[in-house]
């Protein structure tokens, strides 16, 4: 069960065992499309939340869910504009981000960071399961190191990467005349997130990383979290105190000397409670902090970007 729920956040194990099997699980997934602010969108499904600029100059879309959603996300596409976006930015290299890269690159191009583009050339492992490599269709033609800006709609979309916090090639989207950013996986909002702490990922690299986002956001500036409801600025305030408070709850009862077990036992904070009901469970992500704390210091920082 642990590994069904797993998979659904992540999205990188085959997606079932046949394809008829596979176009079941995602049969009454519906796309819910939602106006954010200025020309960005936002459409909710099944996996990362989607974001789409939509303008003169056509669609850009950061991120696009599961393979065998990519019709009906063609169809909710379409309804803005055009189901060919021109760009597909690439939040980070989990399935439920990726899924759709093989269906939409045929017409756009894919962009994200170079350890993205590395990941899904590669076969992965991650729990215990298998990522076979995307086929080149579905692989990114434009990376990057740092960030750039993509001049598109009358607006500087701004994407910046911020290494070790959910993975190593994790980046955010500005939109800022349209005030609106989208966080990719750095943010699961109202609950506990999914640490990759296999492939670059780190608890504390993921507070300064969020931490980073809240220098630059604006007043009434909108979020898409990777996982949750549109938020607000408060929201992401609310976010990132709860990655403090919960870490720093582990890091006490280290320093007192307590196992990881007795972490548990104690748990969190009424004010985080409910945050263990989605599918990273409360034990889950002491456990994740707990592993992120006290392995060999360095064990998630690594070279900046991978290397075949």
């Amino acid at each position: 069960m642990h590994r069904i729920i797993m998979s659904a956040v992540v999205g990188t194990v085959t997606l079932a065992a046949s394809a008829a099997s596979g176009q079941d699980r995602f049969a009454n997934v519906t796309i819910k499309t939602t106006h954010v602010a200025g020309k960005v969108y936002m459409l909710e499904g099944s996996g990362g939340n989607i974001g789409v600029s939509v303008g003169s100059d056509g669609l850009l879309m950061i991120d696009d869910q599961y393979a065998p959603l990519s019709d009906k996300i063609r169809a909710a596409l379409k309804k803005l504009g055009s189901d060919k976006p021109r760009f597909i930015l690439n939040t980070h290299w989990h399935g439920d981000h990726v899924g759709g890269n093989e269906a939409f690159g045929r017409d756009g191009t894919i962009i994200a960071h170079t350890n993205v583009r590395q990941r899904l050339a590669t076969k992965q492992m991650l729990f215990g399961n298998a990522v076979e490599p995307q086929p080149k269709v579905g692989l990114p033609i434009i990376t990057f190191e740092d960030g750039l800006t993509i001049h598109f709609n009358d607006e500087d979309v701004r994407v910046l990467h911020l290494p070790h916090g959910h993975t190593d090639g994790d980046s955010v989207v500005f939109f800022p005349k349209s005030n609106v950013v989208h966080m990719g996986d750095l943010m699961f909002m109202g609950m506990f997130p999914f640490v990759d702490l296999d492939h670059g990922g780190d608890v504390e690299g993921l507070i300064r990383n969020v931490g980073t986002v809240m220098l630059d956001i604006s007043p009434g500036m909108k979020v898409i979290p990777g996982h949750g409801p549109l938020s607000t600025v408060d929201d992401l305030k609310t976010y990132h105190r709860m990655l403090i408070e919960t870490t720093n709850t582990v890091k006490s009862s280290l320093a007192a000397g307590r196992s990881l077990d007795e972490i548990k036992m104690a748990g969190v904070s009424d004010t985080w409670k409910s945050w263990g009901n989605g599918f990273i469970k409360t034990d889950r992500w002491l456990e994740t902090i707990h592993t992120s704390l006290t392995r060999p210091t360095g064990a998630a920082k690594g070279r900046k970007t991978i290397r075949p």
